[in-house]
This record gives structure tokens, sequence and C-alpha cells, in this order.
């Protein structure tokens, strides 16, 4: 990052998710926390600097972006990466790296780091791969909610109700699960319209896509 003040830079590619928009960053040195604070409030974000990676795993705050400095004496940031990933925390994680740390960055990206940066990080460069981290969080969280809320559904469904429609789900005809179920097609039918009506789905086609998700 440059010098502690406003960027000399354009502004941001992606508009500002809003205020209390939340990015984490571990990093021993207080000049870079400083300099990130500062940076990071001029597009409305706000930063929650941590100078102790110990303190960070202990408090594992809410938040849509992470900064791990790699380099750091207490815990190395791809420990602090490894303990994050065990944890199930799914996060994005962005790498600041130093001369010498670029290989160990790259690897963390194949193990699912989002993206890594080296220093001295262009205030710019920092800002567009922030927001493009936050952006891929949201869809992280959305899809997650979207699940959740096909499971509160499917909950509604009885036994019979749900090995209808997976058998449906399977490109099963209405005939073909009578077969397998020893019921009338008029039955399964049946069956299959209460399940539409408690998905809230407007289409067969819709509560195909539903269970499919589900199963993911």
């Amino acid at each position: 990052m440059n010098a502690v003040g406003a960027p000399k830079t354009a502004p941001p590619k992606f508009a500002p998710p809003g205020n209390g928009t939340r990015v984490v960053l571990v990093d021993d040195s207080s000049a870079v926390r400083q300099s990130a604070r500062i940076l990071l409030k001029t597009v409305g974000l706000e930063l929650l600097p941590y100078h102790s990676p110990a303190q960070f795993l202990e408090d594992l705050p809410e938040a849509s972006c992470i900064l791990l400095d790699i380099r750091m004496p207490e815990i190395s940031g791809i420990e602090v990466y490894r303990r994050l990933r065990e944890a199930g925390v799914q996060t994005p994680v962005i790498f600041m790296t130093g001369h010498g740390q670029v290989a160990m960055a790259v690897s963390a990206m194949r193990d699912g780091a989002f993206d890594f940066l080296e220093k001295p990080v262009d205030d710019q460069r920092l800002i567009d791969v922030i927001f493009a981290a936050i952006a891929k969080d949201k869809e992280r969280r959305d899809a997650a909610g979207s699940r959740e809320l096909i499971a509160e559904k499917l909950a509604r469904l009885t036994a019979r109700e749900r090995g209808v429609a997976d058998l449906i789900a399977q490109g099963m005809s209405s005939r073909e699960v009578a077969e397998k179920l020893s019921l009338s097609v008029r039955t399964v039918e049946g069956y299959r319209s209460r399940v539409l009506a408690k998905l809230e789905a407007d289409s067969l086609a819709q509560m195909i896509h539903m269970l499919r998700d589900a199963q993911q």
C-alpha cells in the first residue's frame, strides 16, 4: 500500500457493497494496518485489523473478506489459512506476500485461496481484489441461503411425497413411478401436485431443480 492517506488512484471499478461490509486484516505491521484502515474507509469498507494471528483465530470474527500476511512471527499466514479451512470457514482469503513468498501463495491458491498480492501492494489493485472477493462471498452466502430455504420446504414433504419427488427428479414418468411404487398413475399425480404446492414450485422443471440443488 502507498503512504497513509487518500489513495492516489482512480475510483474502484466495483460499486461499494454498502457501509458496514467488513474486511479483516491479519498483519503484524502497524504501518500496514493503519494504511489499510484509511484506504478502505475511503471506499466505504470497515477494516477489522489484527496484529496477532492467534487472537484472530480465537475470535474468528464475521467478515466478507480476509487479508492474510504470509510471514508473521507468531503463526504463518499459511498455517492460519489451514486452520481456517479445518474450522470450515469459507470466507475468501487474499494473501499478501513479500519477496520470495510467491510460490507459497500460489500453492495456497491451489488449495482454495482467493488471490494473492505482492508487497508493496498497489492501492487500486488491493481495492479491486477486495471488492471481487466480497462479491464472491455474497454469491456463496446467497447460494447457502437458497439451499437452506429449499431444505425448509423439503422438510414439509411426507416420506411418500419425497420418494415420489425423488423418482420424478431422476427422470421417471408418472406411469414409471406408479409401477415402481405399486401405485396408480392418478395417485402418483396427486402426490406430484401436493409436492409442487408444498415446495411452492411453479413448474415440474423448477421442482426438479430444487431437488437437485438440495443434493449438492
